[in-house]
């Protein structure tokens, strides 16, 4: 008998997401979208209708709750933030009283109603040009699906919580609920036909560690279930029948993966020393207690940031001084005797409790935030506050203010750190006295006055995402202007060079805890510029250690003098990922 020829291989290319390599057979979902039925109500139907609503919004609010509890407690509370824009959705009385209206004037039943407007509603969204705005719409979709089957009784069409061999999904768009469902035995990697990189699919993907591709436009109608696939979440494509060739070729990168991962992995427990002896403090950036595992999992030294905000969100009280306390309590006493850097409460931008009634602003990133609204609050501040205190009598903790601007601010802040010790000490309740207290510099305005600031503090923590942002007028958010938000712009470079400067005039240390501390094209460059301490995701800890474990602190130091009298930043980043990749170059070769 003749051999039958092996199918040709197809390539679907779209956007890589989540990195990661994986090959098994294809599950298509979400096909199958049962009508939503349509009919006439009679007068007196109508209340019944609206009550029906109003119970299938209650029961969704109520698994989107459940699932945002899972997801926090699973990945992060960031992640489980997400959810706040779904939960939103329930809320908005402009969507709501449209749907009642609809049932009411045209007689007609509850999800047919709310189908029709929130699908208004996430059209309208898709349309916009924003990327981050327009991928909005799928967290409108997933509500909307959420409040149809509660509706009509009707379940997910696939549970993934239950497949029954591993598999790598492909689907039109993927919920962040479906995507929360996912587990990494089972779920090898998933492909989408829409979505980008700032969708909240993606970030989830990250999160856990799944590889993916998104933007795939049409895949989702052209696969089949059952069909052999690889996916390729490195360079966003996914291959239908991949040839032997295609499979040596991604052979040869799983390996030098998994080569990588054990170099990691035989790191974990070592310091953060450069080949010439520089001793760099590697910590890790988290959000809740429970991620004390990960801190002590990626090999990290501690907790360089700590965000309380997270306390705050999503919950219709303020938390407790006891509340807090277990918080901060729990995590310090987990890490002892490595340091846990607590930064005070950062509320305010794009971050509020839901209970509070805050006056809409024109520029919440210039408004009432972090430490101004604490400075106004000050039993919210004196609360807090006297939490940490608490908390440092069982471990190695250190404090820092966010968003300070200049001296009045802090001086405003010890005093209050001053007034809650001398309550706890006449209440005898233990506290470490010698406490340290360090600010972020994430303003202009502060490295300008560094060095009064620094005087008065023990250390200075570098909040590289703001700082930006506030530098070049920069929201990373707008696609129009994204493009402007650069790292190594020469007035970034500079601005942290003169912090270092005028924390090293005080012998006090300096770290940086923004998104630049957990990219390994740029630590050379932050290293040369005299940073003491890198505070990153704790996923993103071992990369940057392995790095730091192979450059030369001369070279980096040369890197920093030729970017801070250099005035391209392309220029200056293709020589510090020049300099990282010729010291690692197998943090940068997963590219097919």
């Amino acid at each position: 008998m003749p051999e039958l020829a092996q199918p040709a291989e197809r390539i679907f290319r779209g956007v890589p997401v989540s990195a990661g390599v994986c090959r098994g057979k294809v599950l298509v979902i979400g096909r199958s979208h049962a009508a939503i039925p349509k009919h006439v109500l009679s007068d007196a139907a109508v209340p019944g209708d609206i009550s029906r609503l109003e119970k299938a919004l209650v029961q969704t609010r109520h698994d989107i709750l459940e699932v945002q509890k899972k997801v926090s407690a699973s990945m992060s509370a960031g992640e489980g933030g997400i959810f706040d824009a779904h939960l939103l959705v329930l809320e908005d009385r402009t969507l709501l009283d449209e749907v009642i209206r609809n049932i009411q004037e045209n007689k007609v039943n509850a999800e047919y109603a709310f189908h029709v407007v929130a699908e208004k509603y996430a059209s309208a969204l898709a349309a916009i040009e924003d990327d981050y705005l327009r991928e909005r719409a799928t967290d409108m979709r997933d509500v909307t699906s959420r409040v149809l089957n509660n509706l009509m009784g009707r379940n997910e069409e696939v549970d993934l919580k239950k497949l029954k061999e591993p598999c790598i999904i492909i689907s039109y768009d993927l919920s962040p609920s479906t995507t929360a469902q996912m587990d990494r035995k089972t779920v090898l990697g998933f492909a989408t036909d829409m979505g980008g990189k700032t969708s909240h699919t993606a970030i989830m993907a990250r999160s856990l560690r799944i590889p993916a591709v998104v933007g795939l436009k049409s895949a989702s109608q052209e696969l089949e279930t059952g069909q052999y696939a690889l996916l390729d979440g490195f360079n966003g494509v996914i291959i239908i029948n991949p040839s032997d060739q295609t499979l040596f070729e991604y052979g040869q990168i799983i390996r030098k993966q998994v080569s990588l991962e054990e170099k990691l992995r035989d790191i974990q427990l070592k310091p953060a020393v450069t080949l010439d002896g520089q001793r760099i403090t590697l910590s890790a950036n988290v959000e809740q207690a429970a991620d004390s595992e990960q801190v002590k999992h990626c090999g990290a030294e501690g907790v360089g940031l700590f965000r309380t905000e997270f306390l705050f969100i999503n919950r219709t009280t303020l938390p407790t001084e006891e509340e807090q306390y277990c918080a901060y309590h729990e995590v310090a006493d987990a890490l002892k005797p490595q340091p846990v850097i607590i930064r005070t409460l950062d509320l305010g931008g794009d971050k509020f409790m839901t209970h509070l009634d805050v006056p809409p602003e024109m520029n919440p990133f210039l408004g009432w935030r972090a430490i101004r609204y604490c400075l106004q609050e000050k039993d919210v501040f004196r609360a807090q506050l006297r939490a940490i205190l608490r908390a440092s009598a069982v471990g190695n903790v250190k404090m820092m203010y966010p968003m300070i601007s200049g001296l009045d601010e802090l001086l405003q802040a010890n005093a209050l750190v001053d007034e809650c010790k001398a309550a706890l000490r006449s209440e005898k309740i233990p506290f470490d006295d010698n406490l340290e207290i360090g600010a972020m510099i994430e303003i202009p305005s502060a490295v300008m006055v560094a060095d009064a600031l620094a005087r008065r503090l023990k250390f200075f923590s570098i909040g590289t995402n703001d700082l930006i942002q506030y530098t070049l007028a920069v929201d990373r958010m707008n696609e129009k202007v994204a493009h402007l938000y650069e790292p190594t712009h020469p007035a970034i470079l500079r601005l942290i060079k003169a912090t270092v400067d005028a924390a090293h005039k005080n012998n006090i240390w300096v770290g940086v805890c923004g998104e630049m501390a957990g990219d390994p094209a740029l630590t050379p460059l932050l290293l040369g510029l005299g940073v003491d301490e890198l505070s990153a995701t704790p996923s993103l800890v071992p990369p940057v250690k392995y790095l730091i474990r192979r450059l030369k602190i001369n070279e980096a130091r040369e890197l920093a003098e030729f970017a801070l009298n250099s005035e391209s930043s392309s220029e200056i980043l293709t020589h510090s990922l020049n300099l990282a990749r010729k010291a690692t170059p197998s943090l940068f070769e997963n590219k097919a």
